[in-house]
């Protein structure tokens, strides 16, 4: 290996570690701070998994980096085991559990936004949803749309940013697309818009060519928040959208990626620059955000989602139940990530 392909390896290991790190610092400095504030004794507050590297204490609470950089915790008094102690976690009024578990995927949030209004605000322009200009012999003209339009919805779902718009269309089929379109003030909808398609390097899928170009919009202030806050919102539904096409078979589960793939993605951007892995880094705090708080066990949606049971019941649930489900939540999510290292493993070794 040469001395160049040496340092390339080096920075992009950093990088990794440097988005790994600080989205995982953040989600759990969420937890802690809420945590504090409520009275919430906390034991440990760890960046990284496994084995600890290094330690110090200060006060009741010990801060430590652990080995490996796939995660973190806060270890709050009495969160998963039985405490007489008056500070405990599950001795918090229900209203301080509750924010301090969306603490942490509130805290990824909020820095995805911070990435995206940073990205937007170095942009030339801002990307509309207007059309500006059809490419020769363009598809889509020849089904109806015209210049002017502007395309709020694809298939049915709203579309708000022109990132919507693209991922719509790339969720499209046989290149055929319902537009609901703003034209003249009336909305209006366009069904079975053709598009052109090209092949893939799944020979099973075409991807659809996008004829058209689209007018900019000019950057104010209040433009760039906009745009940030449309953008965080829609890497958010993405998210959530990417979950239910696992869940209905839409999308094949062998294109889940765990750790490995998701360096892969990390040393990929730091070659395309700075912006790039900006852009990867504010879609990993966010999918962060996002995935915390899906009810599923072991989760923070999951405690969440027995907080919410515990405020209709107007009881506890019995704290051993709430540890075996939490245990066995822990359980199938390692196995789930094991399952997705294996297929990110497998397509490095392709």
């Amino acid at each position: 290996m040469t001395g160049d392909s040496m340092l390339d390896l080096i920075v992009k290991i950093l990088a990794a570690l440097f988005v790994f790190g600080l989205v995982v610092f953040v989600h759990e400095l969420g937890h802690f701070v809420t945590a504090k504030m409520s009275g919430i004794k906390v034991n440990e507050f760890a960046i990284g998994m496994g084995p600890t590297l290094f330690h110090f204490g200060k006060g009741e609470t010990k801060y430590a980096l652990r080995l490996f950089p796939i995660g973190g915790f806060v270890s709050m008094e009495g969160e998963d085991e039985e405490s007489n102690d008056e500070r405990s976690y599950t001795r918090a009024p229900l209203k301080n559990r509750i924010l301090v578990i969306i603490a942490g995927g509130v805290m990824n949030l909020i820095l995805g936004f911070v990435i995206l209004t940073v990205l937007v605000s170095n942009e030339h322009a801002i990307t509309s949803r207007t059309v500006a200009e059809f490419l020769p012999n363009a598809s889509t003209q020849a089904s109806g749309l015209q210049v002017g339009d502007e395309i709020v919805g694809v298939n049915g779902r709203r579309c708000f940013i022109a990132n919507d718009l693209i991922y719509e269309f790339l969720r499209t089929q046989n290149g055929i697309a319902d537009l609901e379109v703003i034209r003249s003030g009336q909305r209006i909808t366009l069904d079975n818009v053709k598009f052109d398609t090209q092949p893939t390097e799944d020979e099973n899928l075409k991807t659809i060519v996008i004829d058209f170009r689209v007018l900019p919009i000019e950057k104010t202030p209040i433009t760039v928040v906009k745009e940030a806050g449309l953008w965080t919102c829609s890497l958010a539904r993405m998210v959530f959208l990417s979950v239910m096409d696992l869940i209905t078979g839409r999308v094949a589960v062998n294109t889940l990626a765990g750790p490995v793939g998701v360096v892969s993605v990390i040393s990929d951007a730091v070659s395309y620059g700075w912006d790039s892995l900006a852009m990867v880094m504010a879609l990993i705090t966010i999918n962060l955000g996002v995935f915390n708080l899906l009810p599923v066990p072991a989760l923070d949606g999951g405690k969440l989602f027995l907080l919410l049971v515990e405020a209709i019941r107007r009881k506890p649930i019995p704290e051993k139940y709430e540890i075996f489900i939490n245990s066995a939540g822990f359980v199938l999510l390692m196995g789930l990530m094991a399952f997705a290292t294996f297929n990110d493993i497998a397509k490095l070794l392709k």
